[in-house]
């Protein structure tokens, strides 16, 4: 095998080739930096970070991938990854999780030593993760708090600490998170529970769709507290009703419960995301 090859291997491994959740994850930490800032963060800060969300993403689905490398060849969405299909080897799997950690550590040491005693907590949760699925129903909920880190750090790194306003953006994009991993778990759902993986969305069962709902709503309220405690104006509000709107077009698209659909709601929340960032960013502009 060529060098080329088992580069591309170590890629798709790493989950370079499908951005959705390096996309998802930054969203979140960008307004974090923004909020924290009243505006344009620290340069040298905003490079850090976004290089950190890329490596630390790609941690978190290789760490993923080796705890689940047994069940996800009885998956047929995750039957080709690299692990499950024996393209690369344990070993050369956690000797990658490594050097990508060892990475977003070296990062981490280029600010202030509450974001490092942050860093130390983000790697364990990411670490703990993947093996929620076995003994609970509820791992999306534990992925939340994962997904949701970036956010105190942010602030951190920015301000020097971690204020009420931080924690309701946390809170915020925890309920985000629970409500579109949740549509994601919807799209393995029949495939979990062949194999005995746990979900969110096994857990809600007939009621999924309510409960995204309800989760959804919880993320609106937490939003709009998080811009109203950093005296957010119109357009921010503008990115709200936008947020809304792909909610209750996701609603539609989960409605029949199909795999294609739910899955195309999975990743219509990055529009959601992305608006949402936008609106607060110009907001600060006008």
């Amino acid at each position: 095998m060529s060098v080329k090859d088992k580069l591309e291997i170590y890629l798709r491994l790493a989950r370079m080739d499908r951005p959705i959740g390096t996309l998802l994850l930054m969203w979140p930490c960008l307004m974090a930096l923004v909020l924290a800032a009243g505006g344009m963060p620290d340069l040298k800060v905003l490079v850090i970070f976004i290089i950190g969300v890329v490596v630390m993403r790609a941690c978190g689905c290789i760490i993923n991938d080796y705890a689940d490398r047994k069940l996800d060849s009885h998956v047929e969405r995750t039957k080709s990854r690299p692990l499950a299909s024996g393209e690369v080897s344990v070993k050369e799997a956690l000797t990658l999780f490594v050097v990508m950690g060892l990475i977003a550590f070296g990062l981490v040491l280029m600010l202030n030593p509450l974001v490092v005693q942050l860093s130390f907590v983000g790697i364990i949760l990411t670490i703990i993760y993947p093996f929620t699925k076995r003994f609970t129903n509820m791992p999306q909920m534990f992925l939340g708090v994962v997904w949701s880190w970036s956010i105190p750090m942010a602030y951190a790194a920015q301000t020097g600490t971690v204020p009420a306003e931080a924690w309701w953006l946390f809170a915020a994009n925890w309920c985000w998170t629970v409500a579109y991993d949740t549509m994601y778990a919807m799209v393995d759902r029949d495939d979990d529970l062949k194999v005995g993986i746990k979900s969110t969305a096994i857990l809600f069962g007939k009621y999924d769709r309510q409960v995204i709902a309800l989760f959804q709503l919880a993320a609106l309220a937490c939003f709009i507290i998080a811009g109203w405690a950093a005296d957010r104006g119109l357009v921010y509000a503008l990115g709200i009703i936008t947020f809304v709107g792909f909610s209750l077009y996701q609603q539609k698209l989960i409605y029949g419960r199909e795999r294609a659909p739910c899955f195309k709601a999975f990743l219509n929340n990055n529009w959601a995301g992305l608006s949402l960032f936008v609106a607060l960013g110009v907001d600060y502009l006008v």
